[in-house]
Protein backbone atom coordinates (compact mmCIF):
# COMPACT_ATOMS: atom_id res chain seq x y z
CA UNK A 1 0.00 0.00 0.00
CA UNK A 2 1.43 3.44 -0.80
CA UNK A 3 1.74 6.46 1.66
CA UNK A 4 -1.31 8.05 2.40
CA UNK A 5 -0.97 12.20 2.59
CA UNK A 6 -3.71 14.84 3.20
CA UNK A 7 -3.95 17.92 3.29
CA UNK A 8 -3.79 19.88 6.76
CA UNK A 9 -6.29 22.21 5.78
CA UNK A 10 -8.25 19.67 4.08
CA UNK A 11 -7.90 17.47 7.59
CA UNK A 12 -9.07 20.28 9.97
CA UNK A 13 -12.06 20.74 7.50
CA UNK A 14 -13.22 17.56 7.78
CA UNK A 15 -12.77 16.43 11.26
CA UNK A 16 -15.16 19.05 11.71
CA UNK A 17 -17.77 17.23 9.24
CA UNK A 18 -16.94 14.19 10.81
CA UNK A 19 -17.72 15.70 14.37
CA UNK A 20 -20.76 16.90 13.59
CA UNK A 21 -21.83 13.79 11.51
CA UNK A 22 -24.65 11.42 12.24
CA UNK A 23 -27.61 9.45 11.03
CA UNK A 24 -26.83 8.16 7.14
CA UNK A 25 -23.67 9.93 7.38
CA UNK A 26 -21.83 8.36 10.15
CA UNK A 27 -20.79 5.20 8.47
CA UNK A 28 -18.93 7.79 5.72
CA UNK A 29 -17.61 9.85 8.58
CA UNK A 30 -16.08 6.69 10.79
CA UNK A 31 -14.41 5.93 7.36
CA UNK A 32 -13.03 9.28 6.58
CA UNK A 33 -11.93 9.49 9.99
CA UNK A 34 -9.95 6.25 9.74
CA UNK A 35 -8.81 7.26 6.35
CA UNK A 36 -7.26 10.53 7.79
CA UNK A 37 -5.56 9.10 11.20
CA UNK A 38 -3.92 6.71 8.77
CA UNK A 39 -2.61 9.33 6.75
CA UNK A 40 0.47 11.84 7.18
CA UNK A 41 -0.56 15.07 6.96
CA UNK A 42 1.02 17.83 5.06
CA UNK A 43 1.04 21.25 4.60
CA UNK A 44 -1.04 22.32 0.87
CA UNK A 45 2.53 23.11 -0.78
CA UNK A 46 3.93 19.97 0.19
CA UNK A 47 1.00 17.87 -1.94
CA UNK A 48 2.20 15.52 -4.70
CA UNK A 49 -0.06 16.58 -7.83
CA UNK A 50 -0.83 12.41 -8.27
CA UNK A 51 -2.99 12.78 -4.75
CA UNK A 52 -6.47 13.25 -4.01
CA UNK A 53 -7.47 15.97 -2.08
CA UNK A 54 -10.67 17.94 -1.57
CA UNK A 55 -11.90 19.75 -4.97
CA UNK A 56 -9.81 17.81 -7.01
CA UNK A 57 -11.38 17.02 -10.12
CA UNK A 58 -10.54 13.18 -10.98
CA UNK A 59 -11.24 10.63 -13.68
CA UNK A 60 -12.41 7.29 -11.74
CA UNK A 61 -12.86 3.81 -13.82
CA UNK A 62 -15.74 1.46 -12.64
CA UNK A 63 -13.01 -1.15 -13.06
CA UNK A 64 -16.21 -3.73 -13.59
CA UNK A 65 -18.42 -2.13 -16.29
CA UNK A 66 -15.19 -0.22 -17.69
CA UNK A 67 -17.31 3.01 -17.81
CA UNK A 68 -15.55 6.16 -16.93
CA UNK A 69 -16.74 8.91 -14.74
CA UNK A 70 -15.54 12.32 -14.15
CA UNK A 71 -15.73 13.99 -10.84
CA UNK A 72 -15.14 16.71 -8.03
CA UNK A 73 -14.83 15.83 -4.34
CA UNK A 74 -16.52 18.12 -2.22
CA UNK A 75 -18.17 19.01 0.90
CA UNK A 76 -21.39 18.45 1.69
CA UNK A 77 -22.61 22.13 1.26
CA UNK A 78 -20.78 22.42 -2.24
CA UNK A 79 -22.74 19.47 -3.83
CA UNK A 80 -25.57 21.98 -4.95
CA UNK A 81 -23.49 23.98 -6.86
CA UNK A 82 -21.10 21.46 -8.01
CA UNK A 83 -22.57 19.47 -11.66
CA UNK A 84 -20.27 16.64 -10.82
CA UNK A 85 -19.95 16.95 -7.28
CA UNK A 86 -19.15 13.80 -5.23
CA UNK A 87 -20.08 14.70 -1.70
CA UNK A 88 -16.58 13.62 0.88
CA UNK A 89 -19.74 12.54 3.34
CA UNK A 90 -20.65 9.58 0.59
CA UNK A 91 -19.18 6.36 1.16
CA UNK A 92 -17.22 6.54 -2.35
CA UNK A 93 -16.22 10.04 -1.76
CA UNK A 94 -15.04 9.17 1.98
CA UNK A 95 -12.89 6.17 0.05
CA UNK A 96 -11.55 8.57 -2.74
CA UNK A 97 -9.79 11.11 -0.64
CA UNK A 98 -6.24 10.49 -0.25
CA UNK A 99 -6.17 7.76 -3.16
CA UNK A 100 -2.99 8.36 -5.81
CA UNK A 101 -3.22 7.99 -9.68
CA UNK A 102 -3.22 4.46 -10.40
CA UNK A 103 -4.74 3.35 -7.24
CA UNK A 104 -7.51 0.63 -7.59
CA UNK A 105 -9.51 -0.50 -4.51
CA UNK A 106 -12.87 -2.04 -3.79
CA UNK A 107 -15.84 -0.33 -1.81
CA UNK A 108 -19.26 -0.63 -1.03
CA UNK A 109 -21.74 1.07 -3.29
CA UNK A 110 -25.42 1.27 -3.92
CA UNK A 111 -27.34 -1.42 -1.76
CA UNK A 112 -24.67 -2.77 -0.47
CA UNK A 113 -23.17 -4.54 -3.65
CA UNK A 114 -18.99 -3.97 -3.87
CA UNK A 115 -17.75 -2.43 -6.57
CA UNK A 116 -14.00 -1.84 -7.92
CA UNK A 117 -12.64 0.96 -8.45
CA UNK A 118 -9.36 3.33 -10.12
CA UNK A 119 -8.32 6.61 -9.94
CA UNK A 120 -7.47 7.29 -13.80
CA UNK A 121 -6.77 10.55 -13.62
CA UNK A 122 -6.94 13.67 -11.77
CA UNK A 123 -7.70 16.78 -13.70
CA UNK A 124 -7.71 19.67 -11.25
CA UNK A 125 -6.02 19.74 -7.95
CA UNK A 126 -6.07 22.94 -5.89
CA UNK A 127 -2.34 22.45 -4.49
CA UNK A 128 -1.41 21.77 -8.05
CA UNK A 129 -2.69 25.01 -8.76
CA UNK A 130 -2.18 27.08 -5.59
CA UNK A 131 -5.49 27.13 -4.53
CA UNK A 132 -5.33 26.39 -0.90
CA UNK A 133 -8.70 28.05 0.23
CA UNK A 134 -11.21 26.66 -1.96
Amino acid sequence: MSLRLANRLDAERLQRLIDEACGTERAAADLLEERLERAEIRDPDEMPDDVVSMNSKVVLRDVDTDRLLTRTLVYPHALATTEDGLSVMAPLGAELLTRRVGEEWTTQVALGKPGRWRVEEILWQPERERQFHR
